[in-house]
C-alpha cells in the first residue's frame, strides 16, 4: 500500500475503503437515475479537502456519464435537436457559470465551502423528496433555460454537481424520465470537461500525484457500479431507487454542515485564544 504515501496524511487505508464504498454507490445511483454523482459522493468531503476532492468528483462525474451516455444512445437526441428544446441553451449559460463557480471554489475557506454545499444538498433533496406531485410551472422557452443553465454552471463549478439546477427545472416541467434524461446527462457531461479543462489551465498543481492516485484507484470502482446502475434502470421502475439516493443526498448534507460547523467553530476558538493571548 505505498501509493498511501501520495495521499493527504489523515487517508488511511480504512479511509480509502470508506471512500470507495461511497463512490461506487455514488455511481450505481447515477447510473439509475441519470444525475446526483456528485452529490452522493459529496461525502468523501468530509475526509477529502475540497480542492482534491471536488476535481476528483468531477472526473469521475466526466466517466460515469460517458459510460452511461454510452449505454443509452438511443435515448439521446441527436446534435441538431438540441436547440431550442433540447440542452444547447442550458449549455450556453453553463458556459458562463462555470468559470464563476471555480473561482468561488479557489477562493472560499474550506468550512464555508462545506457549509455552502451541505446546505444545499440538504434543500435540494427535501425539494426533491417533498415536492407535489402536481406542481408544475409554466414559463418555457430558450431564455429561461439559458439562465438555469447559467445557475447550474456556477453551482457545478465549486461542487462538481451542475446537473442539480437543470433537474429541479426539468422536473418542475413534469419531463418524462427519458426527455429529461436527454437535457441533464449532455449538460452535466459537457460541463464537467470545461470545468476540469479550465483548472487544469489556471490551476494545474490541482493535479498532483493524490489526485492522480485517487483517480487511478476509484475508477474501477465507480464504472461497474455505474453500469450496474443503467442495467437497472432499463428493467426496473426507478422510483424508489431515486427517493433512496434523494435520502442519500440529505445524509450527505448533514454530515458536511456538521464538519462545517466544528470547523468553523475551532477556528472562532483558535481566532480568540490568539486574540486574548
Amino acid at each position: 500500500m505505498n501509493f498511501l504515501q501520495y495521499l493527504p496524511s489523515n487517508i488511511d487505508l480504512t479511509s480509502l475503503i470508506t471512500i470507495l464504498v461511497i463512490l461506487g454507490f455514488s455511481g450505481l445511483m447515477s447510473g439509475l437515475s441519470g444525475f446526483g454523482f456528485s452529490a452522493v459522493g459529496a461525502l468523501c468531503l468530509a475526509l477529502l479537502p475540497p480542492k482534491l476532492g471536488v476535481p476528483l468528483l468531477m472526473t469521475l462525474s466526466t466517466a460515469n456519464q460517458l459510460m452511461s451516455l454510452g449505454q443509452l444512445k438511443a435515448d439521446m437526441r441527436p446534435l441538431k435537436e438540441w436547440w431550442p428544446e433540447g440542452p444547447g441553451p442550458y449549455l450556453l449559460g453553463g458556459l458562463v457559470g462555470v468559470p464563476i463557480g471555480l473561482y468561488i471554489l479557489q477562493s472560499l475557506p474550506t468550512p464555508t465551502l462545506m457549509l455552502v454545499f451541505g446546505a444545499f444538498l440538504v434543500g435540494y433533496a427535501a425539494y426533491s423528496l417533498l415536492k407535489p406531485e402536481g406542481m408544475k410551472i409554466a414559463f418555457a422557452g430558450w431564455k429561461p433555460s439559458v439562465l438555469v443553465g447559467l445557475t447550474g454552471g456556477v453551482i457545478g463549478g465549486f461542487t462538481a454537481f451542475p446537473g442539480a439546477a437543470v433537474v429541479v427545472w426539468t422536473g418542475l416541467h413534469r419531463m418524462s424520465k427519458h426527455e429529461a434524461r436527454s437535457i441533464v446527462q449532455p449538460y452535466i457531461l459537457v460541463l464537467q470537461v470545461i470545468s476540469l479543462a479550465l483548472l487544469a489551465i489556471q490551476h494545474p498543481q490541482t493535479f498532483n500525484p493524490a489526485f492522480w492516485t485517487l483517480a487511478a484507484v476509484t475508477v474501477p470502482v465507480v464504472l461497474p457500479g455505474t453500469l450496474l446502475g443503467v442495467r437497472l434502470y432499463k428493467s426496473l421502475s426507478d422510483i424508489n431507487f431515486r427517493r433512496i439516493a434523494f435520502m442519500m443526498l440529505g445524509v450527505s448534507g448533514f454530515g458536511l454542515l456538521m464538519k462545517a460547523v466544528t470547523a468553523l467553530s475551532l477556528f472562532a476558538q483558535i481566532a480568540k485564544a490568539v486574540h486574548h493571548g
